[in-house]
């Protein structure tokens, strides 16, 4: 990430709002927001295959879930953040990856500039493309703050985004079960 640039921003912002960067209170806000960008979007230059290179033999084809995760993301169109959980399971081939792995996946997608379609999308993919499943599912649960302090200001409204991949696409009783499980 390119430090300076960030700080510039914030600089033209805090003046094309009509502050004064140079004010006490703000004078390290553009340090602060440089360094508060690189946590948040620390997902940009990481890889997904990563976390989910390490796997275990496992003999088990019974659906492993993931749920409750939380997030914190950025909406690439108001760059507010939205946050909720995600729930992730897969139907095994022959591996499993580590618990906390899936919860890494997760954090790598949501630490970009991102939408929740996307994100949701980009975990099922990563999930089929690096552990070969025999199916995915991904479902995000989100408040995002471009709908609860701007715009239509309904604090509480959630969005709920899911895609399925393999054989929770194909059987929707397999489907069912995995709502009833994050539901539990």
């Amino acid at each position: 990430m390119d430090e300076n640039k960030i700080k510039q921003g914030v600089r033209l912002l805090l003046e094309g709002i009509g502050e004064d960067p140079a004010r006490e209170g703000l004078l390290d806000t553009p340090k602060r927001i440089a360094r508060m960008y690189e946590e948040i979007f620390g997902g940009m230059y990481k890889d997904a295959a990563k976390p989910l290179a390490k796997t275990f033999a496992v003999e088990n084809a019974d659906m492993v879930l993931e749920k409750d995760i939380a997030f914190y993301s950025t909406c690439e169109h108001h760059l507010l953040p939205f946050y909720g959980k995600a729930h992730v399971a897969y139907i095994p081939d022959g591996k499993v990856a580590g618990l906390s792995k899936l919860a890494r996946v997760v954090e790598i997608y949501a630490k970009r500039p991102q939408l929740q379609e996307r994100m949701t999308t980009q975990i099922a993919d990563a999930v089929m493309e690096h552990l070969k499943p025999k199916g995915a599912v991904v479902m995000l649960e989100a408040e995002h703050m471009c709908m609860t302090m701007r715009g239509v200001k309904k604090p509480g409204a959630k969005t709920v985004t899911y895609a399925a991949r393999g054989l929770f696409y194909d059987d929707g009783k397999l489907l069912d079960r995995f709502f009833q499980m994050i539901r539990s």
